[in-house]
Order: structure tokens, then C-alpha cells, then sequence
């Protein structure tokens, strides 16, 4: 697909962009591949467009540049589309940069790690008609997942964990805009997700496909929760293990669960950025950390780090004790 097609094909679909609204990209120099069709499809699409590009270098940002923090602070366009690079060191400045962002009543596509194929190729080069079947689907599952108190995950690796919800906790979808709550979205989008209770996750999370802000792994990342947290991590990639350990140790609270998902975008792959990776269809993953800005979410972390798990069987159990389930060996059952 035409890379300009598929970012406009998305501003129009998940950020419901209407002509006469204003837009600001925000962009890292190395992503101007990406940068331009995005402006190309917004200017398109009749929106008054700024594109602001950062320089980058080596060193990996902690907080935001100075230049940026006076375009969040004084600036309330209608969207902010962030295209970034994704290193895991880096979530700090990303979650920094959000939080700046939805301080305003704005529509927001955040994309750490965003490559010019996921537009031509991947996850993000869907036509109207598929946005529209995937937004369909998505409304699907959250309706066989409604009103759960407990989730069982299981996996043929061995994964084995709990964890649970109450009424605050509600799912939603980054498929479609939510104009009640204006969650901010991920570009590509592809998931049905929930911030579960930060204390409740117990089990063991075997993690066999992929880890935010490190990408596919070779070797399986298996994490021991007890209450919440991450009590141990183990694999025997060291560089990858070096990489998960500093990351749950971030800060209090970011060894905690923050997030869990189902992956549903039909034509995601199987690649180095997480961004495209966790909306693999027959996949869920959970994230340690930050969750602020899910429903009913507290955890505060500076940090947010995802573990993606293959051919889960996925159990929930209602309000009334009724228990569901949801996928059997990575397939929904409906």
C-alpha cells in the first residue's frame, strides 16, 4: 500500500481526523520516512499540519527537550501524532511526553518504533473496509470479556498466572476512538486491552515471542508474580535478562502489572519493533508498569515493558462465578 494512503487511511479511522482540524507530528529525525507521508495524508485529509522533527542521537533520552516542552505547554491542536523511535530506554521521555500531551482534550496517536513497511506492508497498511472489520471484531471480544472479575492465562510454554478486575477496570480497544475517555491510541492499532488490579497478578509468565523495546527473543523470559509483582526474572539470553531486569527496576512501581491484551490486527508480523509485534492475532501479552491512563489504573511508573505469549488459553470468570473461555490455544471462541 501507498504510505501516504495508509497514514491517512488511520488518521481518518482510529483519530477520526476532519478537515479544518489542526494536527502537530511530532517527529525523530530518523522517522521522517515516516514523518512526511503522515503530513502528506493530513494535508490530504484538509487538516492544518505542522510537522516538528527532532534531532536524535546516541545518547537515549531521559526527559523532554526543552523546544518540545514549550510546543506541549503552549500549544492545543485538535491531534499530536508522535512517530519515535522505540528503545526501551527511552519510555521514560515517551511516557514524559504522553503525559504532557493528555494533560489537554486531545486525540493522540503514539507510535515508539514506527518503520515505513508497517505503512506499505504491515499493521498499518489497512483499508478503510479493514479498519472497519477489525473495529467490528474488537467490539466482539470485548462483549465476551464484559464484566469479568478474574482471567486465567495459560500457554503451552508455561505460562500459568491470574490476575483480577473490578468494575473500574474496563476493557476498551485502540481500534477505534473512544471520544468519552479520548484514550490515546497506538499507530498501528490492533488490540483489546485492560489494566488489571496492580496487586493481583500470581503465576508465572513465560514469555516465547517477543519484549517491548528489545524485540523477537530466541529464548523464553520467564517472570515468577507474587501480588502484582515481578518477584524474579530469568532467561538464558544474558543481554536480553540485563535488559528486562533494569527495566522492572526502574522505579517502585515498575515491577508491577499495568497492562493485558489481545492481539487482533490481521496483518501484523513478527518483527523488532513491539509496536507492530503486539497486535499478532493469536497472541496476548502483559506489560509491567506505567497504566495511568487505562480505566481505573494506578500505577505510576516511569516505565511500561511488554511480554508477548503464543497459543494462550485464555479462561475468565464472570460476577456471578460464571467462568468463560475466551481463546483455546491462541483461537477466540465466540
Amino acid at each position: 500500500m501507498d504510505a501516504k494512503t495508509a497514514a491517512k487511511n488511520a488518521l481518518k479511522n482510529v483519530l477520526e481526523a476532519a478537515s479544518g482540524e489542526s494536527i502537530i507530528i511530532i517527529c525523530d529525525d530518523g522517522k521522517l520516512d515516516v514523518g512526511l507521508p503522515f503530513a502528506q495524508g493530513a494535508i490530504e485529509l484538509g487538516l492544518w499540519t505542522r510537522l516538528v522533527v527532532l534531532e536524535t542521537g546516541r545518547e537515549m533520552r531521559k526527559s523532554i527537550p526543552p523546544h518540545l516542552l514549550e510546543i506541549l505547554t503552549n500549544e492545543t491542536p485538535d491531534i499530536y501524532v508522535n512517530l519515535f523511535r522505540g528503545p526501551a530506554e527511552e519510555v521514560p521521555f515517551r511516557v514524559a511526553t504522553v503525559q504532557m500531551e493528555r494533560r489537554k482534550r486531545v486525540r493522540l496517536g503514539h507510535c515508539p518504533g514506527v518503520t515505513l513497511d508497517m505503512l506499505t506492508d504491515g499493521a498499518l497498511a489497512l483499508t478503510d473496509d479493514e479498519h472497519r472489520e477489525m473495529q467490528d471484531y474488537a467490539e466482539k471480544v470485548m462483549q465476551l470479556v464484559s464484566g469479568s472479575e478474574e482471567v486465567r492465562v495459560t500457554n503451552p510454554a508455561g505460562t500459568d498466572f491470574t490476575f483480577k478486575l473490578d468494575d473500574t477496570r474496563e476493557w476498551f480497544t485502540d481500534t477505534k476512538l473512544n471520544w468519552k475517555t479520548l484514550k490515546w491510541m497506538n499507530l498501528p492499532t490492533g488490540e483489546v486491552i485492560v489494566g488489571p488490579i496492580e496487586d493481583s497478578l500470581n503465576g508465572k509468565v513465560v514469555c516465547d515471542v517477543a519484549v517491548g523495546g528489545i524485540g523477537p527473543i530466541s529464548t523464553p523470559v520467564t517472570i515468577e508474580a507474587k501480588d502484582g509483582r515481578a518477584v524474579s526474572a530469568t532467561c538464558e539470553d544474558a543481554n536480553v535478562l540485563v535488559r528486562v531486569k533494569a527495566a522492572l527496576a526502574t522505579d517502585s512501581w515498575s515491577d508491577h502489572i499495568g497492562e493485558y491484551a489481545f492481539g487482533l490486527n490481521p496483518k501484523a508480523r513478527l518483527v523488532h519493533e513491539f509496536l507492530e509485534t503486539e497486535k499478532l492475532g493469536k497472541t496476548v501479552h502483559i506489560a509491567f508498569g506505567n497504566n495511568r491512563d487505562y480505566p481505573g489504573g494506578k500505577n505510576m511508573s516511569a516505565n511500561h515493558m511488554d511480554f508477548l505469549m503464543s497459543k494462550p488459553t485464555v479462561e475468565v470468570t464472570k460476577g456471578n462465578g460464571e467462568k468463560i473461555t475466551v481463546m483455546n490455544g491462541g483461537e477466540f471462541v465466540f
